[in-house]
């Protein structure tokens, strides 16, 4: 007879974190979370000249036009910013075994990047998405914040049938709800109905802004496990496939990498770094190849 696993709480998510990421993160990335964080600064410090290393997104055309020679924007970090999680929680984000949800990933990131922030003195504040947006957790600072985070996160219903997910509200809640400029996460797998890119756009022109797509393996490539059935998450929509068909899988697989590059390119124009993540993948060295890439960008 086996015992049933105890449900997590949220201390012994962070418990588990602390011991299997943060640690680790610290050694890998040495304390230095600066390119992971912060991206363009936060309050504008001085003008200076132009050297071939600075970033070109710094210029300031008027002041060059003016001097008749390049001059880039300083900016001086923020030593204590504030930074909200806009999470979606919805159905689709229910797919696949408990331990390796995306919901999972999701709950993994917030305690990490909560953790890493508030352990510093920085605030961290959420905004919940199921069938809608559901709740607004103001930003505070503090352990226990991080605490409350995830038990909220923990508590939100799985929505077993929902309306199509649409990212937009929970994009214009941020915009409503986060006064000052702060960093904003949105989390999710992006599998939203059209109209989320203009207010993502209106959100990083306020905040700087990372997105953070989960996904499931099978979400971009079909197994050839034989006939079976597909159900659609939301809708709860089925479908009998026979995965055998490599034509059906290579359609599969290019109708994934489509809208992987629609939402990459929907990002880039927005100004906003997005960050992978498969449900399969170690997350500390996720989160130190999206620290790494965030580093290069900045040269």
């Amino acid at each position: 007879m086996t015992t049933p696993r105890a449900a997590p709480t949220p201390e012994r998510i962070l418990q588990r974190l602390d011991w299997q990421v943060v640690r680790r993160l610290d050694g890998l990335l040495q304390g230095n979370y600066h390119s992971l964080f912060y991206g363009a600064g936060i309050d504008f410090a001085d003008l200076r000249e132009y050297q071939a290393e600075d970033d070109v997104r710094a210029i300031d055309w008027n002041v060059t036009a003016r001097m008749q020679t390049p001059y880039v924007r300083q900016y001086m970090e923020d030593r204590e910013i504030s930074a909200w999680f806009l999470l979606d929680l919805s159905p689709s984000m229910d797919v696949g075994p408990l331990e390796s949800q995306k919901r999972t990933l999701l709950i993994d990131l917030v305690g990490v990047f909560a953790r890493l922030l508030t352990r510093h003195g920085n605030r961290v504040g959420a905004i919940c998405y199921g069938s809608g947006v559901d709740r607004v957790i103001p930003a505070r600072s503090s352990r226990m914040q991080v605490l409350r985070l995830l038990d909220v996160v923990l508590k939100q219903p799985r929505l077993t049938r929902a309306p199509l997910t649409s990212l937009a509200p929970l994009l214009e809640a941020g915009m409503h709800s986060i006064r000052r400029r702060s960093l904003v996460f949105v989390v999710s797998d992006f599998i939203s109905a059209p109209g989320w890119e203009r207010p993502l756009s209106l959100l990083a022109q306020r905040h700087e802004v990372l997105a953070l797509r989960l996904y499931d393996p099978h979400e971009v490539e079909l197994p050839n496990i034989g006939p079976i059935i597909v159900e659609d998450a939301e809708t709860g929509e089925q479908l009998y496939v026979d995965t055998r068909d490599r034509r059906l899988r290579e359609r599969f697989r290019a109708a994934a990498a489509r809208r992987v590059a629609a939402l990459e390119a929907s990002c880039q124009r927005a100004g906003v770094d997005v960050l992978a993540l498969s449900t399969a993948e170690d997350l500390t060295r996720a989160i130190v190849r999206f620290a790494a890439q965030r580093r290069q960008r900045r040269r």
